[in-house]
């Protein structure tokens, strides 16, 4: 018992470290994006793409944000799979409502991939007319800026691809304000780590201004068709490709569709499915970044109020650094500290869908259950 003691007050000082790591490598970021120069006088044509399943939240303002920017030349292509799509009716308002922007609705999609956005996608890079792409989720809502922000960085040859944070336009109760509060304070801790550890091979899905001409290298959209995770996979695809991958300190905005802790559970434990399928040993190593679990484990193994102290007031300590760094510094995130507490029901949380997603077998996306073998995905029922 005294060597299981000691062996758990020991790894349980893993997540500290880690967390010493986040500091440094949101510090470090936030610092060099601070002296940026987004915007200039770089400003090529741009074919904004957005694939399209259903309807999200206040989906005619997140278009409608994308036909306002301040840039000379660019077009909107989205993609359906069906003319009755309920987002139709909403795409021909816009068109109807921007005639002096070149808008586009494609009805189908190119290819049988299992991948339903990732078809759409490849369709929409096809029928681009310009060799600057800028691709984004259907839930984001973007400043007059943004194209001249995401695209300046494309000026250098030798960046292959711009991605960017996000932050939620509002929140609208408890569960999205949780999900906010566990993105600034876990989602992006990882990503500036895994930054600066390993330099950015990944994108997100809100944003990824490319060229046409990078997609063609790896084999385009095509060949990612039954893969899952396809925003994370195009930016590791490009990385390899030898261009660099930039993360910007340029934050944009969504619109959340969280109506229950339920619906949060089921669309983080997807993520975390997915991560486990595509890099299983950093599924895994999350164990060793969780300070929750093991600072009680620690106190559960060693009941003294000076181990009390030290790990507990080194979690709640290190972790609300994190989010003022990252939220408040970094992101201008509004209210943090009021929602400092939700950070240890959040942490809570998490590590309960980590442990989850070992058990699970399948994803759900919109309204279509996928198996995930051999890294691809297959429909539960083929052909639905």
């Amino acid at each position: 018992m005294r060597v299981l003691g000691i062996v758990v007050l020991t790894v349980a000082l893993a997540p500290f470290a880690y967390y010493l790591i986040v500091l440094f490598s949101a510090w470090r970021f936030f610092r060099e994006s601070s002296s940026l120069e987004l915007g200039s006088a770089f400003t090529p044509p741009v074919s904004n793409l957005k694939p399209i399943r259903g309807l999200d939240p206040d989906a005619y303002e997140n278009f409608a944000s994308f036909c306002r920017q301040d840039y000379p030349e660019y077009e909107l292509l989205f993609c359906v799979g069906s003319a009755d799509d309920p987002a139709v009716p909403i795409l021909e308002k816009l068109a109807r409502d921007f005639p002096q922007r070149p808008i586009r609705t494609l009805i189908g999609v190119n290819g049988s991939g299992a991948n339903d956005k990732v078809k759409k996608l490849d369709r929409l890079v096809s029928e681009a007319r310009h060799e600057i792409v800028v691709i984004s989720d259907s839930d984001v809502r973007v400043r007059p800026d943004y194209l001249r922000k995401v695209v300046t960085p494309l000026a250098d040859p030798k960046v292959g691809a711009v991605t960017c944070l996000y932050l939620p336009v509002e929140e609208k109760g408890f569960v999205d304000t949780l999900q906010n509060i566990g993105m600034v304070s876990d989602f992006y801790p990882g990503i500036l780590v895994a930054k600066q550890l390993d330099g950015v091979k990944f994108a997100l899905g809100t944003t990824i201004a490319t060229r046409r001409s990078v997609l063609e290298r790896f084999g385009g959209y095509k060949a990612i068709e039954n893969r899952p995770g396809d925003d994370l996979l195009v930016g590791r695809l490009i990385a390899e490709q030898g261009y660099e991958v930039k993360l910007l300190p340029y934050a944009i905005s969504t619109v959340a569709d969280y109506v229950s802790v339920r619906d949060l559970w089921q669309k983080r434990t997807r993520w975390l499915v997915v991560m486990r399928h595509m890099r299983p040993w950093g599924h895994l190593g999350l164990l060793l970044t969780q300070g929750l679990p093991w600072s009680v484990a620690a106190v559960a193994v060693h009941p003294t109020a000076a181990i009390a102290f030290s790990y507990l007031g080194a979690y709640l300590g290190l972790r609300c650094a994190i989010t003022w760094i990252i939220g408040i510094r970094g992101l201008k995130y509004p209210g943090v500290w009021k929602k400092m507490p939700l950070v240890v029901v959040w942490d809570a949380l998490a590590f309960c869908i980590w442990l989850a997603s070992f058990g699970k077998k399948s994803i759900r996306w919109r309204d279509q259950q996928y198996y995930i073998r051999n890294g691809e995905l297959e429909p539960v029922i083929p052909n639905s």
